[in-house]
């Protein structure tokens, strides 16, 4: 639960017959706008709608918005804010919707009903104004869609790929739609719609819906070639893993479990570095994923002609690619604790073994002492004696020397005093000894 501040409110400013002058939050405008940034354009047919995209990155971005920025101003188009992440701007015959996404950009030109629609030229607006702006990034998505009015005459296959061929009626039947998902000679994929009845804001809806299918289809296929090229790396990985733990089970030693997590180390350290790039673009295909799912829940697809609708060509085709990246995902996040588990585990044999060794060595630290103690005692009775013949000797030249003035007989004095010299300076050592073994 948060703590309730410190701090003193701030003051309320009232005001009249008015709303109340509340101090906003500094990110009230972004929120509310939100809902409201990228509304449908309202369309009638027959009308061209063209789309780019394009993979873009945080510097590419600020320079594409430099640059529209600039074409804005040159033409008298009106001004681009600074840090605008869309834009609608009205060139002549034409409407360019300009969005930034969180990693790429699209370019969406929605043409008069009077410009050029054939599919085989593009518009000279469109083709002047993208030369002039340049390509931000790399370029994924180009669409071209067209919308008409029914035409009995028209087969709704004319100019689709009749193996690849996906139609269907949509929004209760107001309106039927059919692309072949596959680029023609010029890198369009195309799209056709025939308007049955469909108010101009529910056919704007539409067109972008099936503009977001398209695109969020290509990036959600992004993770596709990274799980080819990363699944050799994987399935090697989890051989690798498959020995040293077959090894780790037959065989014992120091060296060899250095060896074995010095091996497991640098595994992980390459599956780390792969996973570190793989998991941000799986889950973005993901993320595609539900949403190209969630844009066909909408536009409620029915089956026409026979022919399968987007959702079941994409269910057969889309969806084993998104299974395909999930499956992959989840080999490497088990492989990475799989190859944490085997690298403790060794780890710890190594610490036991350690901790054995140093087990010994103390063990044999102590036997050593033992016998430095038992020397040391020898030593300290050999001490005993020797040192008893020196002082033996010195009382000896001192009786020598007493026997001038007294009647003593040196050697009978120096034979009795022995045994007490013995005795004090074994008391002495032993004293000494105790005192050293209370410090």
């Amino acid at each position: 639960m948060s703590q309730p501040s410190d701090r003193s409110p701030h003051p309320v400013t009232p005001t009249e017959g008015g709303p109340l002058a509340f101090a906003p939050h500094t990110e009230r405008a972004a929120v509310l706008n939100e809902l409201h940034a990228r509304p449908f354009e309202p369309i009638r047919p027959p009308c061209r709608t063209i789309r780019f995209a394009f993979l873009t990155d945080l510097a590419q971005m600020n320079a594409d918005a430099a640059a529209l920025r600039r074409l804005c101003a040159d033409n008298g188009l009106g001004e681009l804010p600074l840090g605008a992440k869309h834009q609608r701007i009205a060139f002549p015959g034409a409407v360019l919707r300009w969005e930034q996404h969180s990693e790429f950009t699209t370019y969406t030109w929605i043409l008069d009903a009077d410009a050029d629609h054939a599919p085989s030229r593009l518009p000279a607006t469109v083709a002047s104004t993208m030369a002039r702006l340049g390509q931000p990034g790399p370029h994924l998505v180009s669409i071209d869609l067209q919308l008409d009015v029914p035409d009995p005459a028209r087969d709704i296959a004319r100019g689709f790929d009749p193996a690849s061929l996906a139609a269907s009626q949509v929004l209760g039947g107001h309106a039927t739609i059919a692309t072949d998902f596959k680029a023609d000679a010029d890198g369009f994929v195309r799209f056709h719609i025939e308007d049955r009845g469909l108010t101009p804001i529910e056919t704007g809806g539409l067109v972008l819906r099936l503009l977001e299918i398209e695109t969020y289809r290509c990036f959600a296929l992004l993770g596709l070639p990274l799980s080819h090229r990363i699944t050799p790396t994987v399935r090697d990985a989890e051989n690798r893993l498959s020995g040293i733990m077959n090894v780790m089970s037959t065989s014992s030693g120091l060296d060899t479990n250095r060896e074995l997590l010095d091996e497991i180390t640098s595994l992980a350290a390459r599956i780390e570095a792969e996973a570190a790039m793989a998991n941000y673009r799986f889950a973005a295909s993901a993320a595609y994923d539900s949403i190209v799912q969630q844009r066909l829940e909408v536009i409620g697809e029915k089956s026409v002609g026979g022919w399968p609708t987007l959702a079941d060509f994409l269910a057969r085709r889309l969806n084993p690619a998104m299974r395909t990246c999930q499956t992959l995902n989840t080999r490497l996040l088990d492989l990475n604790n799989k190859l944490t588990r085997a690298a403790n585990l060794l780890r710890t044999r190594i610490d036991v073994e350690i901790e054995q060794q140093n087990r010994d060595l103390l063990a044999a630290m102590s036997e050593r002492a033992r016998l430095q103690l038992r020397l040391q005692q020898t030593v300290e009775g050999l001490s005993v004696a020797a040192i008893s013949y020196y002082v033996a000797s010195l009382l000896h030249y001192m009786f020598e020397s007493a026997s001038h003035y007294w009647p003593i007989n040196a050697t009978v004095a120096t034979g009795v005093s022995i045994p007490f010299v013995v005795i004090v300076l074994a008391i002495l050592l032993f004293r000494i000894r105790h005192g050293h073994g209370k410090a």
